[in-house]
Parts: C-alpha cells; sequence; structure tokens
C-alpha cells in the first residue's frame, strides 16, 4: 500500500559552530513553523546541530544518540518526523558524521558518513569514521535511501538504494558555494549539484531531496541550493540564493509507481553480473 501525499519543509539553516544550545533552539524553531505550516516531515543539513568545520571541537560536541539535544529532537518527533545531522559518538569511541531520522518519539535509523572528504579544503578523515554501509529507513512517509554530501558523488550508495526501492533519496550537505563561470551567474557548484540531482533522480526513478546549509565558517560561504527533484529528473522546486530559507513541497508517492510502471528499469537490472564482476577484479587484485 503506497503512502498518503506528505509535506516536507526542508530547512536551509545556518547553523553556529560547535553551538549545540544554539542549534537545537534553531532546530526547534524550525520544527514548530514546519508543524505550523502542515508538514509532516522537516529535514535538516549535514552536521546540522553542530556546524561543519569542527576540527578540535569535534571531541567536545560529539553524542551519543540518547545523549540530551538527540533525546530532545526524539521527543520533538512524535507528531513530526525529523532528519537531522550531528557527531555521533560510537561505543568504541570513534565519532561519525552522521544524520538520523526520528519518528514517533525515537531514533527509527541512522547513515554514517561513508565517503569522507580529504581533498581540496576538506580533511574530514582527521576527526571522522567513515561509515561502511548503505541502508534505507523505513518510515512511516515511504521508504528513504539517506546520504550525506560527498556519497552523492559516489555511485555505490544511490545504486544499493535503487535495488532496495527506496521513495525517496534524502542528501543533505555542508557544501561550500564555489565559482562562476565568466558570463554566467549561477556558481559553478550548484550547476554541478544540479546534474546530480538531476541524474539521481531518473536513474534511481525516486524522489531527490536536497538540503544544503548557509552562512559562513572559517572564511568559507556554504553555498545552499536546497532543491526537490522528481522521481522523472524535473525539478520540482528550489530555494534561490544564500540566505536561510525553508523550501516546502508535497510528495507524490503515486509519482513514483507510474515513473517505475512505465519505465521498468528495476526489473530489468542486472546486479548478478556486478557481483560476479567484481569478485573477478577482487580476484586479480584490482580492488
Amino acid at each position: 500500500m503506497q503512502p498518503p501525499m506528505t509535506r516536507v519543509s526542508l530547512a536551509q539553516i545556518e547553523p553556529a559552530l560547535g553551538d549545540l544550545k544554539k542549534n537545537l533552539a534553531l532546530h526547534e524553531a524550525e520544527i514548530a513553523a514546519a508543524r505550523a505550516a502542515g508538514a509532516q516531515m522537516v529535514a535538516f543539513p549535514e552536521l546540522s546541530l553542530t556546524g561543519y568545520f569542527l576540527k578540535d571541537l569535534v571531541a567536545e560536541v560529539a553524542l551519543a544518540p540518547n545523549e540530551g539535544p538527540l533525546q530532545r529532537l526524539a521527543d520533538l518527533s512524535k507528531d513530526i518526523t525529523i532528519a537531522a545531522g550531528w557527531a555521533e559518538r560510537a561505543r568504541d569511541g570513534r565519532i561519525y558524521n552522521t544524520l538520523g531520522i526520528f519518528e514517533d518519539g525515537r531514533l527509527i535509523g541512522a547513515h554514517r558518513k561513508v565517503h569522507l572528504v580529504t581533498y581540496g579544503m576538506f580533511d574530514e578523515a582527521r576527526d571522522f569514521a567513515a561509515g561502511d554501509r548503505f541502508r534505507a529507513i523505513d518510515s512511516k512517509h515511504g521508504r528513504f535511501g539517506v546520504l550525506v554530501c560527498e556519497d552523492m558523488w559516489h555511485l555505490d550508495g544511490m545504486w544499493l538504494h535503487f535495488l532496495a526501492g527506496v521513495d525517496a533519496i534524502l542528501a543533505c550537505s555542508a557544501s561550500p558555494a564555489r565559482g562562476v563561470p565568466a558570463g554566467e551567474t549561477q556558481l559553478r557548484s550548484q550547476r554541478t549539484w544540479n546534474t546530480i540531482h538531476e541524474a539521481a533522480a531518473a536513474l534511481t526513478q525516486a524522489h531527490v531531496l536536497y538540503v544544503n546549509r548557509v552562512g559562513c565558517e572559517d572564511g568559507i560561504v556554504f553555498g545552499g541550493g536546497s532543491r526537490v527533484v522528481r522521481p522523472d529528473g524535473i525539478e520540482q522546486a528550489r530555494l534561490e540564493g544564500l540566505d536561510a530559507g525553508r523550501l516546502m513541497v508535497d510528495l507524490d508517492p503515486t509519482l513514483v509507481r507510474r515513473v517505475r510502471t512505465a519505465t521498468p528499469l528495476r526489473r530489468d537490472e542486472k546486479p548478478q553480473l556486478v557481483i560476479r564482476d567484481l569478485r573477478a577484479l577482487e580476484d586479480q587484485g584490482e580492488l
């Protein structure tokens, strides 16, 4: 049975670096606004509770899943589903860049960022451990495949979520604004993200919900550009500019079914060939 239409609010916020109290208050305000607008779900960017360029602050702001701010989000999720990001302290002491979904008063699932960025201005592997799996999260609003920023730039997570039959890719990011080509007005970084979103939606035949942050940290400006792309690869809505804002959209689950019926990509997919050839590459020492 298909879930009903879901109204989702994408919260394009400016977190305060390392300030859990201030960021939790910002989350509470966005959740209240989403609830007042009739949304059934609100989604926040990558590391929304902590800020991004944490460096030596990572250990200070890392939270176990049942600690204060996260328990507060769980309590707030009794009547609205919440997706938010934080620095997760695991039982073994490792810290992960994590995005979790809270629903009906509890954390129903979490994704630890797999592809940490270690090039250009980024050095995430210095402070974070890498996740090692992609698992769909089942919500009362459908099946979500969570990807955190750089995870979207690699095919493995997107493809595994496609095989799992997700209804939506939830892509939460802290992506900088970079480059304006001569004679153009659109950021080069946003143009690249737009291409990735549209390809991901068309190939997975799922909604793509992209929520990015704004603001400035360490002299780096974040690019915003939160948007929603339909399962047929067509943009549904977006936020313009580099300011904080909210993007409210209604997701139609029947559109996923119609697109997949018209073009049955999953039916004709052959993952067994990939498994076979990956084993052959491993045997040859190519992996």
